[in-house]
């Protein structure tokens, strides 16, 4: 965020709390000034954005249509002064990304939206009780891995997430770390899809595990699961 950018959101505050509404009226904080937001293509993400927007446009700013972008990109994009901001980060799971792009010399960070958020591996209830499974490293066990095998190849299915998503790399090496390599297979891909074939697979009865997070409406779907474990 350039340093117009950051002037331009103080003197909105600073005009808030000084002027009338009529004096707002007539010279807006963001009068003139441009703004670029990106979001990532998770689309439940969206409203964020939309809220953040509809602020700016009321405090005067030209807001572009938001586009669309994976997080590594929005965040570049933001640093090099291509975009001007992402209202969707997740931290620390973003931590890297944000200090890889320049950390606090090119960004400025303030408030969340939902604070207690978590994020990590499920399976279904009635395979975790009957097996007694309760932490993601029992799958290293062939037999128990096997339990969850989509796809005859002997190996657990764990619906993951997205290449270039932080979680991503979370599960990645986790599978190294817990000695997983030979026993789990990371299904990636469009996350949306590859949830609904999980959530499909659910409802026939079938054993589950996957990776996902809150707040999410997957976890308001699939609502007879392990709690989370890892």
């Amino acid at each position: 965020m350039n340093n117009s950018w950051k002037r331009a959101l103080t003197l909105g505050a600073v005009s808030t709390i000084a002027f009338s509404s009529t004096t707002l009226a007539a010279a807006l904080p963001g009068e003139g000034v441009v703004v670029q937001p990106v979001q990532s293509t998770v689309a439940e993400e969206t409203f964020q954005t939309l809220i953040v927007n509809r602020a700016l446009e009321a405090l005067g700013y030209d807001v572009q249509p938001t586009k669309e972008v994976d997080y590594n990109v929005g965040y570049t994009s933001i640093a090099k002064g291509d975009a001007t901001f992402l209202a969707v980060g997740w931290f620390p799971l973003h931590a890297d990304k944000y200090t890889m792009s320049g950390g606090d010399d090119s960004f400025y960070m303030q408030g969340q939206y939902v604070s207690g958020a978590a994020q990590g591996y499920l399976m279904d209830k009635k395979t975790a009780e009957k097996y007694n499974i309760t932490n993601i490293e029992q799958l290293k066990d062939p037999e128990i891995a096997k339990l969850f095998d989509a796809n005859g190849d002997g190996k657990a299915d764990l619906t993951g997430c997205n290449p270039g998503w932080g979680c991503e790399l979370v599960i990645e090496e986790q599978l190294t770390a817990y000695g997983l390599r030979d026993t789990v297979t990371h299904n990636q891909g469009n996350y949306a899809a590859i949830i609904a074939d999980t959530i499909s697979r659910y409802k026939k009865g079938d054993p589950v595990v996957y990776y996902t997070w809150t707040p999410y409406w997957v976890s308001g779907v699939l609502v007879q699961v392990k709690t989370w474990f890892g």
